[in-house]
C-alpha cells in the first residue's frame, strides 16, 4: 500500500465521512417507504450521529477499558457503549421525528456495537497477556 492511501486509510476524517456517508444511506433507506422528506431526515440525523459516534467509540471503550478489571473489563465496557448507544440513538431519532426508528438504528448500532466488542476484547487481551 501506498504512503499517502495508508495516510487515508488511518484519517479520522475519511472514517467520520465513511460513518455519515454509509449509515447516513442506511437509514434514508430504512425510511425509504415514507414520503420525502422523512428518508433525508433521517439519513442526516443518522449521519450525524454516526459520525459522531466514530470519533467518540474508541476513546470511550480505552478509557471504559481501563476503569474494570478481569472478566468485567472484558464484558462492562461493550455493554456500556452499547446501551448509551442504544439510548442515544432511540432518543435522537425519537426527537428527530424518524418514522422507522428500529430499522434505522438496527445497522448502527449492530456496527458500533460489535467495533467496541472486538476492540475492546483485543486491549483485554493485552492487558491480560
Amino acid at each position: 500500500m501506498s504512503a499517502p492511501l495508508a495516510r487515508l486509510m488511518r484519517s479520522s476524517i475519511v472514517h467520520v465521512g465513511f460513518a455519515f456517508l454509509a449509515m447516513g444511506g442506511w437509514a434514508a433507506f430504512a425510511n425509504r417507504a415514507h414520503p420525502m422528506p422523512a428518508p433525508l431526515y433521517a439519513g442526516l440525523l443518522q449521519g450525524a450521529i454516526s459520525a459522531t459516534i466514530t470519533l467518540v467509540l474508541k476513546r470511550a471503550i480505552e478509557y471504559l477499558a481501563s476503569r474494570f478489571a478481569g472478566l468485567t473489563a472484558l464484558l462492562a465496557p461493550p455493554v456500556i457503549a452499547g446501551l448509551v448507544s442504544a439510548s442515544l440513538l432511540t432518543i435522537l431519532h425519537t426527537l428527530g421525528g424518524t418514522p422507522e426508528i428500529a430499522k434505522t438504528i438496527a445497522v448502527p448500532l449492530t456496527v458500533a456495537t460489535s467495533y467496541a466488542a472486538l476492540y475492546n476484547y483485543s486491549l483485554w487481551r493485552i492487558r491480560k497477556a
